[in-house]
């Protein structure tokens, strides 16, 4: 599985790629259909206590998965994505 992870407009540090990383990789172990992962970090203006966005692709073979969520800080956004993330692959399966 590739991982992309874009921060736009910061630095994202290294601690914070490792825990999407690890993350994410738990997410393949369930799923090892996935080809793909795309992360997007942002900071979103104004500057208050829900300002971090995180956008998450997960690409398929057939389809396409995305999440997006914002939060208090990056590592809880990219929790929230791929618990969405998850309900919606495990709709797939189901299918």
């Amino acid at each position: 599985m590739d991982i992309n992870i874009k921060a736009i407009h910061f630095d994202i540090a290294e601690k914070l790629t490792a825990f999407i990383n690890k993350k994410l990789e738990r997410v393949a172990r369930h799923n090892p259909a996935i080809t793909t992962a795309d992360v997007s970090l942002k900071v979103v203006k104004p500057e208050t206590a829900m300002n971090k966005q995180a956008i998450v692709k997960v690409l398929l073979p057939q389809e396409e998965v995305v999440a997006d969520k914002t939060a208090d800080t990056f590592e809880e956004a990219v929790d929230l994505c791929l618990e969405a993330i998850e309900r919606q692959l495990e709709k797939i399966k189901n299918k």
